[in-house]
């Protein structure tokens, strides 16, 4: 039996900027749950639940954990290539960079399109 090998998706970040508008905000979070359940399978740490971060984004400060644990997945997927600290503040202080950020890297390894 053959491991299977996490999928990470190509998203084109043009076309998530008009789906974001276009979906008045809602895009990003699809976005955000799906990236989050890749790099989980990528890692396999099944520990991680994206679905309860998506959640506290609603939640005041809430968000505050949420994007703590959505960083630490991703410095765990990137091999420690991008502090979870240095991500998480720059999330506080300008999301967009984030996601910019994110899809960079995942675009750079994905694994289909």
């Amino acid at each position: 039996m053959s491991a299977m090998m996490p999928r990470i998706k190509f998203r084109s970040m043009p076309l998530q900027v008009l789906l974001f508008f276009v979906t008045f905000g809602i895009y990003g979070l699809y976005w955000f749950y799906q990236t989050a359940m890749e790099m989980r399978e990528a890692t396999g740490d099944y520990n991680s639940s994206p679905a309860l971060w998506l959640i506290l984004l609603f939640i005041p400060f809430g968000s505050f954990f949420s994007f703590y644990f959505y960083s630490a997945l991703f410095e765990k997927w990137s091999n420690e290539s991008f502090n979870r600290w240095l991500l998480w503040v720059i999330w506080i202080i300008f999301s967009p960079a984030v996601w910019f950020i994110v899809q960079s890297e995942l675009n750079r390894r994905s694994t289909y399109h």
